[in-house]
């Protein structure tokens, strides 16, 4: 599916879906329960469907109904199965250790890049524990079983691995402890995961070197919880708006969420936007559009769009900390500059990051998404400050966590 976005300035209303990074978390808790109970989504992404089907296969039992995905029976231990996490890395990274917790022989297939992303901190960390982990091409297997101790990770390679054990050590038959060894970034993203073990009954104690894990503990999730909208997908739509006279409302945001892309907010301050906030309503206009200096260490899904904002200053604008972005759906420091080139812009990358020299335009031109969903949509956000058509070829890719943006978008009057 080629997408072609129109240039101008974009304005209305967009209520963005559910945060698919809350969604995993309460699936995942979910599936551990003994209980049935339900989450509120109003649609269901790529990723999403994999972690659904993943557990699925682990032998869980969901449903999905218009507005809800139904949990009606948990995980089961032992056995093994074959499943696929498609190229969801939260999917299979919260899932290696809870199979291996649970002492089930999985077979999880990876799709696209997936397999070519750094897994082996995790693995190897599981393997010293009773784990026994293979690859052969895209089929990681995991078997064995895990065993409570001492687990020690590093604290900014990725924080799914650290996410992945706090979900699986509870089930251990013994106590255990986190230890993280370096700088903690994406913090927010391992508060969320507490957050969801705190609202199923998992007890974790937080200690100076990480955490503290008790085991034979039981997952207790009940009834219905409405997951809360995406300040991810928001991002998009936030930065149209800071581009925008008229500018752009999105409703039903949660003002108060441990999202870590709710930080985008206090960047688009700093870049000079007219945002005003009436409970759950935000609306963003354009400002000033100052160039920016950005540590993007806790908000690496964030850089592709914030470098798109950052063409719409005037100035040299720094994006640093990113190094991690090498290893995402693409190599995003190179598939951001890349896109930025093909619209006309100037970027240089660095060792962690991007330098943005902003004109306060760009032109037009086809950028290829290289099947990166976050590149697709920060390229259709684009098109607010392009002079001609943005094209967008396989924009399908944007189905992996925002399956109706190119919709939304079209809503929108464009000026």
């Amino acid at each position: 599916m080629t997408e072609t976005v129109g240039c101008g300035q974009r304005s209305g209303s967009v209520r963005v879906p559910a945060s698919k990074s809350v969604v995993h978390r309460m699936l995942i808790c979910g599936a551990l329960s003994k209980d049935p109970c339900s989450v509120g989504v109003d649609s269901v992404s790529k990723d999403i469907s994999a972690t659904s089907e993943c557990l699925i296969g682990m032998g869980a039992g969901l449903s999905q109904t218009e507005g809800r995905i139904d949990i009606t029976s948990g995980v089961t231990r032992g056995g093994e199965c074959d499943v696929c996490c498609g190229e969801s890395g939260s999917t299979l990274r919260f899932l290696i250790p809870v199979a291996a917790a649970l002492g089930k022989t999985v077979r999880f297939r990876m799709e696209g890049l997936l397999s070519k992303r750094p897994h082996d901190v995790l693995t190897n960390e599981l393997m010293k524990h009773g784990a026994v982990i293979s690859q052969n091409d895209d089929i990681l297997t995991v078997g064995g079983q895990l065993e409570p101790g001492d687990y020690t990770i590093a604290g900014n390679i990725s924080s799914q691995f650290i996410s992945g054990l706090l979900f699986a050590l509870p089930l251990l038959d013994g106590d255990s402890s986190i230890i993280i060894t370096g700088k903690r970034e994406s913090v927010s993203y391992i508060d969320m995961t507490l957050d969801a073990l705190r609202d199923s009954g998992i007890a974790i104690k937080e200690t100076p070197e990480g955490y503290f894990v008790a085991g034979k503990q039981t997952y207790r999730r009940t009834g219905f919880s409405e997951a809360e909208r995406d300040w991810s997908g928001a991002a998009f739509f936030l930065c149209m708006g800071a581009m925008s006279v008229k500018g752009i409302t999105l409703d039903g945001m949660n003002m108060s969420s441990r999202q870590g892309d709710m930080k985008v907010m206090n960047i688009l301050k700093d870049f000079g936007a007219d945002i005003s906030v009436s409970g759950s309503t935000v609306t963003v206009k354009r400002g000033a559009c100052r160039p920016c200096d950005i540590d993007a260490g806790d908000i690496p899904d964030l850089v592709p769009v914030l470098s798109v904002l950052m063409c719409a200053a005037q100035g040299r604008s720094v994006i640093r900390n990113a190094q991690r972005l090498r290893f995402k759906e693409s190599d995003r420091l190179a598939s951001t500059s890349g896109m930025i080139r093909a619209l006309g812009g100037d970027v240089d990358v660095t060792e962690d990051g991007l330098i943005i020299n902003g004109t306060g335009k760009l032109g037009s031109g086809t950028v290829d998404a290289v099947n990166d969903h976050r590149i697709a949509m920060s390229a259709a956000t684009a098109a607010s400050i392009c002079s001609g058509d943005v094209v967008i070829p396989e924009a399908q890719c944007t189905d992996k966590s925002y399956p109706g943006f190119f919709e939304d978008l079209g809503r929108l009057a464009v000026d």
